[in-house]
């Protein structure tokens, strides 16, 4: 079965929480084809008209804006959300600003204290292209749409922050989780409770500015499955780029070794060798990226390309 969520004041919220309520049930094998707004909690027209949305859980704190949760029948707390990415449409527009703002990052580059910037993008899905300008010069980008955002609830009681990623996914902001990948997420409640926000339209590894180029999504069609049979402490997916395993911590060397250790293990498990030779396998074939540096939290993937080990 099909079924569609529109981005609206009822159906978005700003943070994860054990207690929500789900906006709709679906059975696994269901597909849920979403509509999602930008990070500024909008939508513009290309007439201009604009429409700003609000939360419905009323946090009184900033959080990207996700659609959901969703509830899952038969998910339970344990086992693993499959969620196949069958399609994602970015809209017409997006953005993405640098300097002004004090970070580690700007603090390191002098940026802090710099006149903040925006880049105003224009995305032609026909083309595979969005033309940003500035200063009456244009620069033109490919773009490889993904959500930034796909999370289940985590079982810590409280309300918890869209921003930094965790074990149940959210902000992991991973530009090779496009059309055609599926991203498999541990289940901490029953129902899994998923949210997905965050369009992007085109990211560099390490999103170092702050933003993609952030934009609303048209369409963002997944399709839910639960597998019992599986289960991971951290999230992995497998995309047209290759199987990918990732970690998230403040520092970037436990992030490393979170990826690494997850990449190895899904070596012995699909190949039957010991953890000595699945290192000695991973340091011939397998890429460690920096996912992104700048969501209080870093991120690491690693990526097992297809066909590179046989």
């Amino acid at each position: 079965m099909k079924h569609v969520i529109n981005a609206s004041n009822f159906t978005l919220h700003g943070s994860f929480s054990k207690d929500y309520q789900p906006i709709l049930t679906i059975q696994p094998g269901d597909s849920v084809q979403y509509s999602t707004v930008d990070i500024g909690w909008g939508f513009t027209e290309r007439n201009g008209k604009k429409t700003q949305y609000t939360s419905r859980e009323n946090e009184g704190m900033w959080g990207h804006p996700v659609v959901g949760p969703i509830e899952i029948s038969e998910a339970r707390a344990g086992m693993t959300l499959e969620i196949k990415i069958n399609e994602i449409v970015p809209s017409w527009y997006g953005w993405n600003c640098a300097a002004g703002k004090s970070n580690w990052q700007n603090d390191q580059l002098g940026l802090s204290n710099q006149e903040p910037i925006r880049f105003d993008w224009t995305i032609d899905n026909e083309k595979r292209i969005a033309i940003g300008r500035r200063n009456n010069r244009e620069f033109s980008v490919p773009i490889q749409p993904f959500m930034g955002v796909m999370a289940t609830a985590p079982s810590e009681p409280g309300v918890h922050s869209t921003i930094p990623p965790r074990y149940c996914g959210g902000n992991i902001d991973c530009k090779e989780l496009v059309k055609g990948s599926t991203l498999y997420l541990p289940i901490a409640v029953d129902g899994a409770l998923f949210s997905v926000g965050d369009g992007h339209a085109a990211q560099g590894d390490g999103e170092v500015s702050g933003q993609a180029i952030e934009c609303p999504m048209e369409l963002v069609d997944l399709t839910f499955y639960v597998r019992e049979e599986l289960y991971s402490h951290m999230p992995y997916a497998n995309t047209p780029a290759g199987w990918i395993t990732f970690g998230f911590d403040e520092d970037l060397n436990k992030a490393t070794i979170l990826a690494l250790d997850g990449m190895i293990s899904l070596i012995q498990q699909q190949y039957k060798v010991s953890k000595s030779e699945a290192t000695a396998l991973a340091s011939v074939v397998v890429d460690l990226r920096i996912t992104q540096i700048v969501n209080q939290v870093k991120g690491v993937h690693a990526i097992l390309p297809h066909g590179a080990l046989r």
